[in-house]
């Protein structure tokens, strides 16, 4: 009986149960380190085993939806209701990979910050905005409701933002969180701005009938630009990325890690705007968006490599490669987008480019947390992030060396590890419809390998350094965080399938 329950509860659990382990953190909190440490883990597993159980049930059985407030919540809105709004969960296969990504990630970056946040103090309201952050996200890919996606992206904008300034690090931290706090609210001010819009023209929120009942008006164009610029802002694709590169440096590097996670949900809602809203429509110009993506995905990757290239500083090397990785993300879902109206071109390589962005949003979120947790790990040893300043740390840490190369390989798109197996379709798939676009990305895959291997040299290699001598390794639960991720990377890559 009580698993029936759950199990038909699964899309309101996953958002109650980070809500809980948020709201119940300064109670929890003032019991003492060991009892708050505890109940961090647990309510990160307990996220985590919610959300790979929904995404179970989505693989058993199909698309759930879930109506919150309703008696029957497995039963759809009625479309005569007198006031057509209400809370909807709809999960399919694309939103419940997101949920994977988001839960396992959040565990492993829970376990984590749990020894590399230890010095520091405020950690309950630390480990509040972050149960609410994972929350957030988990909402707006879960979410089938056009306004509670707005509703759960700011609350992880906020909570985003609160987390970036942590540490105030002299006003540096305090600076990049008030820049993320802006950004954000002006993106969500866009994005609230076209969901009135769209409601005012048609009384509905709900995607699947929205979608239903746009017409491609004049009003419907504006909408769309309103959405799809602020999640592009949000995914960090250029031009709109110069809040990347500080907010991913200063933040800790548990907290970088997530916000990976964080644009790649923004990136998953604009995919949603651009195919389940909007894709439909007769009169959309699938080949001028398919190029818009396309170009934001050209611009990304070489920008954000070479700007990569110059840097001294780890973690913002690592953030300008962020930028770079998500254009692979954007080329291939626009490439798909660009031959949507063609049939054959669609099947032939449209399907595959599609397949091959979607699935490098999810090899991403695993391998660039990885590489932050690893910048994270060497920080909490070394002191200082500065790539001049560091060398012949593998001596002392093989364990954060290792991992390193893990994550460094799999963002270069170096076999077996799963980022080659998401470039590998893209470059094929891109390849039949551009050589020249392939080329490009090839090269932006050479380059970022480059990057990283004077990055392992600078931190890994050589003799010990006297400043260094008493350095070893970082505690077991940063050490099994960066392990958790590290397996999926390694298993994603061996079985892509």
């Amino acid at each position: 009986m009580m698993d029936t329950f759950v199990m038909r509860h699964l899309p309101a659990l996953l958002i109650a149960t980070p809500l809980f382990a948020a709201f119940l953190m300064p109670l929890v909190g003032s019991l003492g380190p060991k009892v708050r440490s505890a109940w961090v883990f647990l309510g990160a597993l307990a996220t985590a085993a919610v959300g790979l159980a929904l995404a179970g049930k989505v693989l058993a059985t199909g698309t759930v939806i879930y109506v919150f407030g309703a008696a029957i919540p497995q039963q759809t809105l009625p479309p005569d209701a007198a006031f057509p709004i209400r809370i909807m969960f709809q999960v399919d296969a694309l939103s419940a990979l997101m949920v994977v990504i988001a839960s396992l990630s959040s565990l492993g970056i829970a376990i984590y910050s749990l020894a590399a946040e230890s010095k520091q103090s405020g950690l309950e309201t630390f480990y509040a905005m972050l149960f609410l952050l994972i929350a957030g996200v988990l909402g707006m890919v879960a979410t089938g409701d056009l306004f509670n996606f707005f509703v759960f992206l700011e609350i992880s904008s906020l909570a985003g933002a609160a987390l970036v300034a942590y540490r105030v690090d002299d006003g540096v931290a305090v600076e990049a969180g008030l820049k993320y706090a802006l950004l954000s609210t002006v993106g969500a001010l866009a994005v609230l701005t076209a969901i009135g819009i769209l409601f005012a023209q048609y009384n509905a929120l709900n995607l699947a009938t929205l979608a239903s009942r746009l017409q491609f008006t004049a009003l419907d164009q504006v909408a769309l630009v309103l959405l799809v610029v602020p999640l592009a802002m949000k995914c960090g694709a250029v031009p709109m990325h110069f809040w990347t590169p500080d907010t991913y440096t200063t933040a800790p590097s548990s907290v970088t890690a997530f916000l990976v996670v964080s644009s790649q949900a923004s990136l998953y809602g604009l995919f949603r705007i651009l195919f389940t809203l909007y894709g439909h429509l007769v009169q959309f110009s699938w080949a001028t968006f398919g190029w818009f993506l396309i170009v934001l995905g050209v611009l990304s990757m070489f920008v954000g490599v070479t700007m990569a290239i110059p840097q001294k500083d780890v973690k913002r090397l690592m953030a300008y490669h962020a930028v770079s990785q998500t254009g692979y993300m954007l080329l291939g879902v626009g490439v798909g987008l660009a031959v949507l109206g063609d049939a054959a071109a669609l099947a032939q390589y449209g399907k595959t480019a599609m397949a091959g962005g979607l699935f490098h949003v999810i090899n991403h979120a695993m391998y660039k947390g990885l590489l932050f947790l690893t910048a994270g790990a060497v920080f909490y040893r070394a002191g200082t992030r500065n790539l001049n300043k560091l060398g012949g740390l593998g001596h002392d840490m093989p364990w954060t060396m290792v991992f390193f190369m893990i994550g460094a390989l799999a963002i270069a798109g170096v076999p077996p590890f799963n980022g080659f197996a998401s470039k590998l379709l893209i470059y094929e798939s891109v390849f039949r419809f551009s050589p020249f676009l392939s080329i490009v990305a090839m090269i932006v895959s050479i380059l970022t390998l480059a990057s990283f291997v004077k990055v392992f040299h600078s931190m890994f290699l050589g003799p010990r350094r006297a400043e260094f001598a008493a350095v070893r390794e970082v505690p077991a639960p940063m050490l099994a965080g960066m392990a958790l991720l590290a397996v999926f990377v390694v298993a994603a890559g061996l079985a892509p399938q």
